[in-house]
């Protein structure tokens, strides 16, 4: 099977004036080329199960359609899609933020989808999705260092309560190191697909490994590839791999 994991900025791209004439302004721009660009290259690779990052649901600036959904009906795959801030939180009520979240893209029918929030802060969402022989999280978790130690201490039963084969995987934004993602590992069994350092971020000149597809001993990867694709400013991750026979 082949996992594909991408923070895609919200289709958002890159390029020099992304932050000119202000920070930020090219999170203003309207999505559809690069969103073509994307599911061009995701299909190239033909994944069957896909971990999408920074995904919008329909604002603005994606012309009020889901990208998560125009991806899988394209690829003609199931999806799952959720915001990544709690019902709760006041970003829902902002034009872009209430439109910004996580999704899950597989070709195989999905037995189970959860959704699950971290208590400590602003991107909480873990997406739990459940296939026949295996069970996927994805996350996005903090920039604060601290807070991101408290999410993946959360985020350990969840992964001990799985019942299948599994997989992690994400932006984990580790801006300190796969150091600390260590004790997460330790506690969990789980293991880095990549088996070395991935530099993921930025895409165009790769300083940082933020982005991780970790798994279970179950699992045995058959190739980890990093394609070199500029179209969001993480590269995205390509992880081949075999659940053992139960």
């Amino acid at each position: 099977m082949r996992f594909l994991l991408y923070n895609l900025r919200y289709c958002a791209g890159t390029g020099a004036t992304f932050h000119f004439p202000v920070p930020g302004r090219g999170y203003l721009k309207r999505t559809s080329r690069t969103l073509r660009q994307v599911t061009h290259f995701i299909r190239s690779q033909d994944p069957d199960i896909i971990g999408l990052v920074e995904v919008d649901s329909g604002s603005y600036r994606s012309r009020r359609l889901n990208q998560a959904e125009e991806l899988a009906r394209e690829l003609g795959h199931f999806h799952v899609y959720q915001s990544k801030y709690p019902g709760d939180s006041r970003l829902h009520y902002l034009p872009l933020a209430g439109s910004q979240g996580n999704a899950l893209l597989t070709r195989e029918r999905i037995h189970a989808q959860r959704f699950h929030y971290f208590e400590r802060g602003v991107k909480r969402l873990v997406i739990e999705l459940e296939l026949k022989n295996l069970a996927i999280f994805l996350v996005h978790l903090a920039l604060r260092r601290r807070t991101r130690e408290a999410q993946l201490e959360a985020l350990v039963p969840l992964v001990r309560a799985a019942k299948k084969p599994c997989i992690v995987a994400g932006d984990f934004n580790t801006f300190g190191g796969r150091e600390e993602i260590q004790l997460f590992l330790r506690a969990t069994g789980l293991r880095n697909a990549a088996g070395r350092a991935v530099l993921s971020h930025p895409s165009w000149a790769p300083k940082r490994q933020l982005d991780y597809i970790l798994h279970g001993p179950e699992i045995a990867v058959t190739r980890f590839a990093v394609p070199a694709v500029t179209l969001s400013d993480h590269l995205p991750l390509i992880c081949d791999f075999k659940v053992a026979a139960s």
